[in-house]
C-alpha cells in the first residue's frame, strides 16, 4: 500500500491527461488506444451515479501504451472519468518512475494496468489492477496463460461492457469510501 501523500503527489503531477497520454504513442499505439474509446459507452446508470459523486478523487493509472490490458482498460477509466467533475484522472507509464512501479507490483510482478484511487489530499484509499475480475474469466475461458493480449482485436462487446462496469463499481467503491470517511466528513463539516 502506499501511504506517503507527498510522493503520490509528486507522481501525479508527472502523470498526464488521457489525451496528452495517448498522443505520446506510436501512431499504431494511438490507433488501438482510439479504437477501444470509440468502442465503448457509459450507460445511463453510470452517468446518473456520477453525477452523485460529492467528494473529489485523485486517480493514477500506471500504464503502458505498448500494453494489450492497458489498451484495453485504460480507455474505461478515462470514459468513466469524464462523468464526474469529481475526477482527477493521470497516466503514468509505468517506468516513468521506479520506486512507483515496485509499489504497485502485483503478484509480485510489475504489471499494467494498475489505478491507484486517492483522496483529493492523495491519501491512498486503494489500488486496483491488473485485470478486472471480467477480463480474468475472459483470458482463463480463452486459456491465454501467460500471453498477454496484444490489443490489436476488441474484446467481445459483452466483454467490453462487464469490464467498463467492474472499473465503474471500484469508482463507485472508492467514492462512497470517500463519502464514509470521517476525516473528509469533519473536514467538510457534512
Amino acid at each position: 500500500m502506499i501511504t506517503n501523500e507527498a510522493f503520490m503527489s509528486d507522481a501525479f503531477v508527472q502523470g498526464l491527461p488521457f489525451d496528452q497520454y495517448i498522443a505520446s504513442g506510436t501512431p499504431d499505439q494511438k490507433l488501438r488506444w482510439m479504437q477501444v474509446t470509440d468502442a465503448i459507452k457509459a450507460t445511463e446508470p453510470q452517468l446518473s451515479l456520477f453525477s452523485t459523486f460529492v467528494r473529489e478523487m485523485k486517480v493514477l493509472v500506471i500504464s503502458g501504451l505498448w500494453c494489450g490490458d492497458c489498451v484495453e482498460q485504460g480507455p474505461m477509466a478515462h470514459i468513466l472519468a469524464k462523468l464526474s467533475d469529481k475526477i482527477e484522472l493521470r497516466y503514468i507509464d509505468r517506468d516513468t518512475i521506479g520506486e512507483l512501479r515496485d509499489h504497485v507490483k502485483v503478484c509480485g510482478g510489475t504489471r499494467v494496468p494498475v489505478a491507484v484511487f486517492m483522496a483529493e489530499d492523495f491519501a491512498h484509499c486503494s489500488t486496483f489492477g491488473d485485470r478486472t475480475l471480467t477480463r480474468y474469466r475472459a483470458i482463463q475461458e480463452k486459456q491465454l496463460g501467460t500471453a498477454c493480449s496484444t490489443g490489436l482485436f476488441l474484446p467481445p462487446e459483452e466483454e467490453l461492457t462487464e469490464t467498463i462496469q467492474d472499473w465503474a463499481n471500484e469508482f463507485e467503491r472508492v467514492q462512497i469510501m470517500l463519502r464514509l470517511s470521517t476525516r473528509l466528513r469533519t473536514k467538510h463539516q457534512d
